[in-house]
């Protein structure tokens, strides 16, 4: 019998927590089928008690019938992160970065009894769908991941190397100098290039962010959660490729997509 549920009303998800027989489950919904949420919740658990958290949570609230209450989105998925790290990884009581990746991204410096908001971005998950629209003209998250994965961002980013060409660059040259800085230049480029770069853009803009944090801190690891990172390998490679020049360790969560609603869960 399921007698609790966590829910994340998230700016384009609705992402859902509960435990059944001792094991996590987690589903999810677009925001746009707020009315067919609380039906399946109906159906699922109609005694439940409902904790939700994000900012379509009044909206979801009015809808339901069943008992129900709100908490503070960054104090859900600070402590979603904490919960599922120990589940995960077995890591207790250790500070950490906490990069959330969702429409838009935040930054927390997290400790075992307290959190910070240290900063945001406006770039996420919002720009990879806006952006992927744009170069593609679908609506499908999962077709940019997978067409990002298959392209090469050196065929439409700018590199250091490429303005320094024929000469050899006074820094590394693969780094980027202009992210989408050669589309105009280079004809051969494609679709799955421009996502590629796309990804880039995300991931250098979200790390060079949380190194600052983590150097601020003085934290090394950076623990990276939010649904952009579901079957995101491209995102995923970007975020981890500078730990050994930044001296970071980057941690992606199996569930890591649903902290802010385990967080509402174990609340």
């Amino acid at each position: 019998m399921i007698r609790k549920i966590g829910i994340d009303a998230g700016g384009s998800l609705v992402k859902v927590s509960y435990q059944e027989q001792g094991k996590l489950h987690i589903k999810t919904f677009s925001n746009l089928e707020l009315e067919k949420v609380a039906q399946w919740l109906v159906i699922l658990a109609p005694d439940a008690q409902l904790v939700i958290t994000g900012g379509k949570a009044g909206q979801l609230k009015n809808l339901l019938s069943n008992e129900s209450y709100i908490v503070e989105e960054f104090h859900a998925v600070t402590n979603g992160t904490r919960y599922l790290l120990v589940q995960e990884m077995g890591i207790l009581h250790e500070d950490f970065i906490l990069v959330n990746i969702g429409t838009g991204t935040s930054i927390f410096h997290v400790k075992s009894d307290s959190f910070e908001r240290i900063l945001g971005s406006g770039i996420g998950g919002g720009t990879l769908m806006g952006l992927g629209h744009l170069i593609t003209g679908k609506n499908d998250f999962s077709s940019y991941t997978a067409m990002a994965e298959i392209g090469d961002n050196r065929n439409s980013d700018l590199l250091v190397r490429d303005i320094y060409a024929p000469n050899e660059p006074p820094i590394f040259g693969d780094l980027t100098a202009a992210n989408l800085g050669k589309v105009h230049l280079n004809e051969a480029a494609n679709e799955n290039d421009y996502l590629a770069s796309v990804m880039q853009l995300i991931g250098e803009t979200i790390i060079l962010l949380a190194g600052q944090a983590a150097m601020l801190k003085q934290v090394s690891r950076i623990v990276f959660v939010g649904s952009t990172l579901v079957n995101n390998i491209a995102l995923k490679n970007v975020l981890s490729r500078f730990k050994d020049t930044m001296s970071y360790e980057p941690i992606f969560l199996e569930k890591g997509s649903h902290a802010g609603a385990v967080g509402a869960l174990i609340d």
